[in-house]
This record gives C-alpha cells, structure tokens and sequence, in this order.
C-alpha cells in the first residue's frame, strides 16, 4: 500500500473558533483530507472540537485564567507560541512529516521544525502586519514581525497567500520563493433552505416591509467599526424601514455600542457571534449587508460570505475591499461616515439595483470561490512540493 504524506500544520490560532484564521485552517484540514493526505494539526488549548474534521487535534499546555487570545500580540500569544514550537519539534522527531506548514507566526515555527527534519515548509500568510498598528509599543512589536515574516518567506519552500494584496507583499518580500494565492471561500459551506431563511428573519423582524441592513465581523478599529456606527443614526433619521444587525462583538463590546447609540439601539438588533453554519441563513435573510473595512491589505472573509448569500453590498472604497468589489457587485463609498450612511440610503430605496448588485456577487461566488476550486488550488502547492508516484 502507497504510504500517505505526512503533514503536520501548525495554527496559532485557537481552533476551532469563528474567526477568520481558524476557519481558513478548517478548511485547509478538510482539503488536504479530501486529497489524501494524513495531517495533525497542532494548536493552542482553545477552541471547540469541530465533528467535520477527521484529522488528528494536538493541543498544547494551558494557561492559568486564559480562555482566549486576542487577535494581534499578547504576552498569552507569545508563549502559546513558544509551546507549538516546542510540542512540533517533539512530534517532528518521532514522525517523518513531509510537510510541515505553518499558519502566520506558525510560519516560523514551521521553517524551523522542517529544516531540522529536512521536511519541506509551507508559510501561509492571512494578514498585513500594518493592519494592527495601535500604540509605539505594538507599532514596535509590528515592525518586528514582518521582518520576522520576510526572513521566513525567503526561506519557506512555498508561501500561500489568501488573497492578492497579501500576494503582492509577500512577492515583494521573497521575489525567489514559489508564491500561491489561494483565495479565502465563504465560512460555512451551507446553503440554507428557505424556511431556515424565514426562521432567521422572524428571530429579528415581524415587518416584511422593513429592511434588514446587516453587520458580520470583529469590532476591531481595522474594520471600521467607528464609521459604521456613526452612520447607522443617519440612515435611520432617512429611512423610517431600515433595522440594523450587527452579527459579533464581544459582550462589552456590545454594550459600549449600544450606549453610544442612545434610542437608535432600539432598532439595531445585536446577535453577538453565531457559528459559521447558521451564519448564512441571516445573511440570505438580509437586504443589504456592509462592509465597512478601514484598513489592511488581505481580502475580508465576510465579503465571501456576503456573496454567497446573495445579498447586495455596501463598502467602503478602501484598498482592502477593493481588492474583489467593484460597482458591478458593490456599493463603494468613500471613507466617511456622511457618505457611506448615504449609500445605505440609496441602496435601501432602489430594489432593482440591490438585485443586481446581489445577483453579480452571487455568480463571483460561484466561479472564484468555492470550496472545490479552493482543493484544487492547495492541492496544486502539494504536488510542487511533494509529488504522487504515477
């Protein structure tokens, strides 16, 4: 019997948890799964077990009083890191992994553990170190990693990209290295039915005649998430129709928002996180979903999912979103909280042009961004690296 390759992957992110690294790794187990590969991934001690993956789940050594990790550094991240590294090391050398391949930081874990077992290294690159910049000593501790970043792109054995923005930087960074845009693809692979659809908009509005204008995302400062509810008062003082959904957020953070928003808040519905699979049901419920990204240069995941959910778009014309959208799909306005409410507005009064907008990102869904194209592209790094025997 032909032995199966051999890959260990590495994510220093909690897994599983609905976020965008963590569903991405998902979606890497299940390819490299269906492609006949034999993973183990290793990861941090947080997150839910997930019944769609078959591959083996290491975790390394908890944290007194830690239960999550916040995105960008944290002392908690570092030394997280510092057990992958030395739980993957350990692994490497009692197995003959033929790949070892790393998500972000996970990267230079990952080079380090295949050079040491002469296994080949694959550095998978989710975002822009830029994008987190928030106060010198972050800014510091930024300007580091990417130079930490750019020494493990010229040394991976191949870097995947999850969308063209971070392919350009990672070029600029390792013009020598094989370097592959494997695009992000929506969150869920569900398509929900019609009564999971009505189920979703009954949860937020009995009123078939209002309009559900939908928010999925972190209320990080990179998504713009300032702008947003600075608009969310204007285009409720326009349009008497329009309820809002802002989908995730922690718990304060919810209610810091709905403070700011004063007797607005009674028309926002928030629904805090839910999980990636029911995710979709609400986004197909929606009218209009939004965008509104400030920063970075990697493709947002919810613009995937928005597309999916044949729903009409309204983003901000930012590098970042404009790396998918455009005024055949989209609605762009520009970066302020008077002109993106006024979009809103529009969009909210012209049911045709929501159709269109909704029908063209649909039918990018389907030929960019599918789960099967998404195997094929990944399944194309492992051959490179590790060829079948005919």
């Amino acid at each position: 019997m032909t032995r199966k390759p051999r890959v260990l992957l590495i994510s220093t992110q909690p897994f599983f948890q609905w976020r965008g690294s963590p569903i991405r790794v998902k979606f890497n187990l299940l390819a490299l799964e269906s492609l006949g590969f034999q993973v183990d991934l290793l990861a941090p001690p947080i997150g839910a077990d997930d019944e769609e993956v078959r591959s083996r789940v290491h975790r390394v050594w908890r944290l007194p009083g830690v239960t999550d990790i916040p995105i960008g550094p944290s002392l908690p991240k570092a030394v997280f890191d510092g057990f992958l590294l030395l739980f993957a090391l350990t692994f490497a050398l009692r197995c003959r992994y033929d790949v070892i391949h790393g998500t972000e930081e996970g990267g230079a874990i990952a080079l380090l553990v295949a050079r040491v077992t002469r296994a080949k290294c694959i550095y998978e690159k989710h975002s822009d170190p830029t994008s987190y910049r928030k106060g010198s000593v972050r800014n510091l501790l930024m300007a580091v990693y990417r130079r930490v970043e750019g020494f493990v792109a010229r040394h991976a054995d191949a870097v995947v990209c999850t969308g063209p923005g971070l392919e350009r930087q990672a070029r600029q960074y390792a013009p020598n290295t094989q370097v592959y845009r494997i695009s992000d693809i929506p969150s869920s692979l569900q398509e929900p039915s019609g009564a999971e659809i009505d189920q979703a908009r009954g949860q937020i509005e009995t009123d078939d005649e209002n309009l559900l204008v939908t928010y999925v995302g972190s209320f990080a400062l990179y998504q713009g998430i300032e702008l947003l509810f600075s608009a969310i008062p204007i285009v409720l003082n326009a349009n008497r129709r329009v309820r809002f959904v802002i989908i995730g957020g922690k718990h304060r953070e919810i209610e810091t928002y709905g403070r700011q928003l004063g007797v607005y808040a009674e028309r926002v519905n928030f629904l805090g996180r839910i999980d990636p699979d029911r995710l979709p049901a609400y986004l197909a419920a929606s009218d209009i979903v939004l965008a509104p990204r400030k920063s970075g240069i990697n493709t947002p995941l919810k613009l995937l999912d928005y597309f999916k959910a044949n729903a009409a778009i309204v983003a901000t014309d930012t590098e970042a979103n404009r790396l998918i959208l455009d005024g055949d799909c989209a609605r762009l306005a520009a970066f302020d909280a008077p002109s993106f409410a006024r979009a809103i507005v529009d969009l909210a009064e012209d049911s045709s042009e929501r159709q269109r907008l909704a029908d063209n990102g649909r039918a990018r869904f389907e030929a960019e961004f599918t789960f099967e194209k998404f195997s094929r592209r990944l399944g194309e790094v492992y051959e490179f690296l590790v060829p079948r025997q005919s």
